[in-house]
């Protein structure tokens, strides 16, 4: 099986590499990543040894690339996107995430690839306090989650013809080789750590869903080869309060302080509900929310000696 992973470099990129590459089912990987944010750790750090990975340095936009990239692969995790939820951002949302997915899906309709997985986001639900399930109205209220939503579409076209899964993905935590803090929880995981101190915007009682990066790069993994229907799903698992978290980090680092901004004001909370059938393809052990954050803290004290 020979496999594409668009923005197989970055963090959840590099992990599923690593899990992928024990996989015999799958003989060759082809990460397709422009190193945009300049990170090399799958090639530095991620303990893959050479011989299954190749790597292709390219746009999504480049559509010679697609097509020459994409001959005889069987399936494309297309992870590849601009996460950083900035309105100012728009023009990079819009050229990545929409029209990127766009010449990606044109590629695959004129390939012979099997099946797709993409990686989108709960934020095309917009913002409300309500979980909502993967058949809720899509409501995106952000530059981002419009972005992602107009991806969905274009994949969504593919899937009368292959098996098509776009699995719409919480907040990700948890170390990995190309460990990033784009989060909250990573940041705050990292602060709470290292500087000793983390900031809250607003009185912290808005929530979020999350899941390990871990269970997300198996679960991706274990998409391979089953009888899971195609569709939209919801990629989460544990939902949390900002309190919720501050409660966790204060067992794990005591000493910590905490910065309240604007503490008077609610902010609106981000939450989906789980989709079982999805998150059943996660067969290692579980671990609870407090145990997985604890495994988060030992990686940074190994990785800072």
């Amino acid at each position: 099986m020979k496999v594409l992973i668009t923005g197989g470099a970055g963090y959840i990129g590099t992990e599923l590499c690593v899990t992928l590459d024990k996989n015999p089912k799958v003989k060759e990987i082809i990460v397709l990543d422009n190193l945009s944010r300049g990170n090399y750790n799958l090639f530095l750090h991620s303990q893959i040894k050479p011989g299954k990975i190749k790597f292709v340095k390219a746009e999504l936009l480049d559509s010679i690339s697609l097509d020459k990239v994409l001959k005889d692969v069987d399936v494309v995790y297309h992870l590849a996107a601009e996460n950083t939820n900035d309105e100012k951002l728009h023009h990079l949302h819009e050229q990545i995430n929409n029209w990127g997915t766009a010449e990606l899906t044109y590629a695959i309709e004129e390939s012979n690839v099997k099946q797709v997985i993409y990686l989108s986001s709960i934020a095309v639900y917009g913002q409300a306090k309500e979980e909502n399930n993967s058949k809720s109205i899509v409501e995106p209220n952000t530059s981002f989650g419009s972005s992602k939503r107009r991806g969905e579409q274009h994949i969504e076209r593919l899937g009368t013809k292959i098996k098509t899964y776009i699995l719409r993905l919480g907040e990700v935590y948890g170390y990995g080789a190309s460990l990033n803090m784009d989060g909250l929880l990573n940041s705050y995981m990292f602060d709470s750590q290292f500087v000793g101190r983390i900031s809250v915007q607003g009185n912290g009682k808005q929530e979020q869903s999350f899941i390990s990066l871990h269970k997300v790069s198996e679960i991706l993994s274990n998409l391979l080869d089953n009888d899971l229907a195609g569709g939209i799903y919801n990629l989460v698992d544990e939902k949390k309060s900002v309190l919720d978290l501050i409660d966790s980090l204060k067992t794990l680092n005591p000493d910590m302080e905490m910065v309240f901004t604007n503490n008077h004001l609610e902010l609106p909370s981000q939450v989906a509900k789980t989709d079982d059938d999805l998150l059943a393809l996660y067969t290692s052990p579980e671990l609870s929310f407090d145990e997985e954050l604890k495994n988060f803290k030992t990686h940074l004290q190994l990785s800072s000696m």
